[in-house]
C-alpha cells in the first residue's frame, strides 16, 4: 500500500511538471499573439515588414508591446544599416532616443520592433494587430484606429520646409522681404511637387494640402530611405516638403553626396504646423493598456528628480537652447497634469 501511494505521488508531481512546461511554451508563443508569431517567422512570410524578437523582458510580462520603426535619420537612425533587434540598437537621436528612455522604464512588457513603411503600418493595425509609434503625428482620422499620447513639444529642428533645387531657387524667392507662403505654392500651376503617400505634416499643412483635392501634388509610397529626395536632385518635380535634418543627412549619404544640383531648405509660414510630438497605439484592449503605460511612463519622466539630466543626455550637447527651454516647461506642466489619452 506504501509502495503504491509513493508511485501515485510521483506520477502526480510529474503530471504537474509536464502542465507547466506546456504553459511556459503556450505563454512563449501562440498566446503571446500573432505579432509575436510573425516575430519568428521567416522575412518571406511577411512582405513589406520585418518583425524583431522579443529582447527586453519583465519577470512576469503582461505582453509583447510592438513598436514601429523605420531609418529616418537623424531622428531615427538604424546603426549599420540594420532595424534594432534589442534596446540597445535603438539609437540616440531625437525620436529613437526617447523611445529608449520610455522602454527602459517599463519592464514589465516585452518589447520587440517591428520594421515596416507607413502603408505597411495601417494594414496591420487596421487587421487587428496591436502595435505602437512615436513616428505617427495626431490627425482627426487617425483617432478612429489608434490612440495618442503627448510626449514632448516640438523641436526647432522638424519645421517642416519647402525643399527645391538651387538652379530652380530664383522661382520659388522673388521677393526676399516676405516670408515662403505654402498656400501660394500650392495655386501656383507652373510648380510641380511631389511628397510621400500616408505622411502626415501636420494639421495646418495637412488641411492646406486637403483643401487642393486633386489639384495637391502627387505622392509616391515612402518606402525607407530618402528617394524623394533623389529624385528630386534628378529633376523629377520642383519641389517637396521634408525636415531641414533630413535633408542635411541625405546629403551626407552616399545617394546625396553624388554629382548634381545643390538642395536648398526654404522656411514657410506654415512650418511648424505639428503642436506636440506623439505616441500612437492601436485601438484594442492590448493598445489601450500599452498608451495607458506610455502616458505614465512620460509623467513619470517628467516628475523625475533626475530629469535635468536624461533630458541633455537625450537632446545632446547640441541641443538648441530654446528647444531645451520648451522642454522643461513641458514637462514642468505634464509632471503636474493626468492622463493625457485619445
Amino acid at each position: 500500500m506504501l509502495s503504491f501511494l509513493m508511485r501515485a505521488k510521483l506520477g502526480a508531481a510529474q503530471a504537474t511538471l509536464a502542465a507547466l512546461a506546456a504553459m511556459a511554451l503556450s505563454a512563449g508563443g501562440a498566446a503571446a499573439g500573432p505579432l509575436v508569431a510573425a516575430a519568428n517567422a521567416s522575412p518571406a512570410a511577411s512582405p513589406g515588414a520585418s518583425f524583431a524578437p522579443t529582447v527586453v523582458a519583465a519577470a512576469e510580462p503582461a505582453f509583447t508591446m510592438q513598436w514601429l520603426v523605420q531609418d529616418y535619420p537623424p531622428h531615427f537612425s538604424y546603426i549599420n544599416g540594420r532595424a534594432p533587434r534589442s534596446i540597445d540598437d535603438l539609437g540616440r537621436g531625437e525620436i529613437d532616443g526617447f523611445l529608449r528612455l520610455m522602454v527602459e522604464r517599463m519592464p514589465q512588457f516585452r518589447h520587440g520592433f517591428v520594421d515596416a513603411g507607413m502603408p505597411r503600418f495601417e494594414t496591420l493595425v487596421r487587421q487587428g494587430q496591436t502595435i505602437c509609434s512615436v513616428l505617427h503625428v495626431r490627425t482627426p482620422e487617425r483617432l478612429s484606429w489608434l490612440y495618442f499620447t503627448h510626449l514632448y513639444p516640438p523641436q526647432f529642428s522638424r519645421q517642416i520646409h519647402v525643399i527645391v533645387r538651387r538652379d530652380k531657387l530664383a522661382q520659388f524667392t522673388p521677393d526676399a522681404a516676405q516670408p515662403l507662403s505654402l498656400s501660394d505654392i500650392l495655386q501656383r500651376k507652373d510648380l510641380v511637387g511631389l511628397l510621400p503617400r500616408g505622411r502626415s505634416f501636420g494639421p495646418k499643412i495637412d488641411a492646406l494640402l486637403q483643401a487642393q483635392g486633386e489639384q495637391a501634388p502627387k505622392t509616391l509610397p515612402s518606402g525607407r530611405g530618402n528617394h524623394l529626395l533623389a529624385m528630386l536632385r534628378a529633376q523629377r518635380m520642383d519641389y517637396t516638403l521634408e525636415y531641414p535634418s533630413i535633408v542635411d543627412e541625405f546629403d551626407k549619404s552616399a545617394e546625396g553626396s553624388a554629382a548634381g544640383p545643390e538642395l536648398v531648405k526654404l522656411p514657410i509660414a506654415e512650418g511648424r504646423s505639428t503642436a506636440v510630438a506623439t505616441a500612437a497605439c492601436s485601438r484594442t484592449p492590448e493598445g489601450r493598456k500599452a498608451i495607458a503605460a506610455i502616458d505614465q511612463v512620460v509623467r513619470k519622466l517628467a516628475q523625475d528628480p533626475q530629469r535635468e539630466a536624461w533630458i541633455r543626455a537625450w537632446r545632446g550637447p547640441q541641443a538648441d537652447e530654446q528647444d531645451l527651454v520648451n522642454i522643461r516647461r513641458y514637462m514642468d506642466e505634464r509632471a503636474r497634469s493626468g492622463p493625457q489619452i485619445e
